[in-house]
């Protein structure tokens, strides 16, 4: 089976998928495309336009979610929960997770008005978190999941940006979400799923936006 992931150096979907291809040992091949100018093969073979897309052999995977889902389907590791309920669950927090890369895009480009609103919109979030996240390692307990390689993109960029301004965006206020993410980021699956010298991307990417969010970062 010939697995060749189509994304951008900066998606945090698509390190998702890296992750859980990794971690699955399955050889795979990344390919960058610009997502504001994506070569035509591109658009002829991509359903919505966007990344990431799996190409599996000669077909399309596509929606980071379905592309996890498939990963998990062919790895020899079922990073679910065996409970039915449990699994469920943690598919809806995997869902809920992704609306935090949101409010991260708002507070990276939006004005001083809009970034108080997004960490207003992103602090809600994460005390709903907070509140079902128990004091165990990972979300389940001692043992990874599918979940906590979902939200790992969401607390590196985090991380980066809380580097960048002097903790403009600390979340010390949870602490079971600051414990968790310090041990999904200790993960070598986690930080090996980025290409080298992405922070510093990120940085650039930031500061580019001219948004309020750039006036804070620290030279």
């Amino acid at each position: 089976m010939k697995l060749e992931l189509i994304s951008f150096k900066l998606c945090p979907f698509a390190q998702r998928a890296v992750i859980l291809l990794t971690l699955q040992k399955l050889d795979f091949k990344t390919i960058y495309i610009n997502p504001m100018n994506p070569p035509d093969w591109f658009k002829e073979i991509s359903p919505t336009g966007q990344v990431p897309l799996l190409k599996v052999d000669n077909k399309i995977v596509f929606e980071s979610s379905v592309i996890g889902e498939f990963v998990n389907d062919i790895g020899t590791i079922d990073l679910h929960p065996h409970d039915a309920i449990d699994k469920a669950n943690n598919r809806s927090w995997i869902a809920f997770s992704s609306m935090l890369f949101g409010d991260l895009f708002n507070l990276i480009t939006g004005d001083e008005e809009k970034f108080n609103i997004a960490k207003q919109d992103l602090f809600a979030k994460l005390s709903k978190i907070e509140q079902v996240k128990t004091k165990d390692k990972f979300f389940n307990g001692e043992n990874f999941a599918m979940i906590d390689f979902a939200i790992a993109p969401f607390f590196m960029r985090l991380s980066w940006i809380n580097e960048f301004s002097n903790n403009a965006l600390s979340i010390r206020q949870f602490q079971n979400l600051e414990s968790w993410s310090r041990e999904v980021l200790a993960l070598d699956v986690v930080k090996n799923s980025v290409v080298e010298d992405l922070n510093d991307v990120y940085y650039s990417n930031i500061k580019s936006r001219e948004g309020h969010l750039s006036t804070l970062l620290i030279e």
